[in-house]
């Protein structure tokens, strides 16, 4: 099991935040590299407890689907998104919120693991996991300047 944690610092307030990391058009304006759309579930504006989204995008070459379900969610501190259908053994993202003063601190965890036993692990360790933190860091680059303006 491969685990991320980054903590993104923004200079704005925690609802604020919280709401443009549960916003379908703002995620998919932020993979606009990897051509990620939303095409079942939650298509748009803000993804709610309960609610599946199923995205469509090309990663290492491919077109791969995923299909998320948000189990958790307590307005503005956390939510937790999970794997229902996709190419990962499992996969799990918890967002987290923090108020500190006038900024708002995001905190993503991401747990996942890859088919295919050692194989799998092996790409983890080599690979994957520097692409999945990368691939986050950019969605968390937009949220900043999106909130920040």
């Amino acid at each position: 099991m491969s685990k991320i944690i980054l903590n993104t610092i923004i200079q704005a307030d925690i609802k604020t935040v919280f709401d443009c990391a549960r916003d379908i058009d703002l995620h998919q304006k932020s993979t606009s590299k990897t051509n990620e759309k939303a095409i079942a579930g939650r298509a748009s504006g803000l993804i709610e407890l309960n609610e599946t989204v199923t995205w469509r995008a090309k990663h290492l070459g491919f077109y791969q689907t995923h299909q998320s379900i948000i189990t958790e969610m307590e307005k503005p501190y956390r939510f937790t998104d999970v794997m229902l259908k996709g190419r990962f053994k499992s996969f799990k993202h918890q967002h987290l919120f923090k108020k500190e003063g006038e900024k708002t601190i995001m905190t993503d965890i991401l747990e996942f693991e890859s088919p295919l036993g050692i194989i799998g692990k092996i790409f983890n360790a080599i690979f994957l996991k520097n692409y999945m933190k990368n691939f986050l860091l950019q969605r968390n680059k937009l949220i900043k300047a999106t909130t920040e303006q």
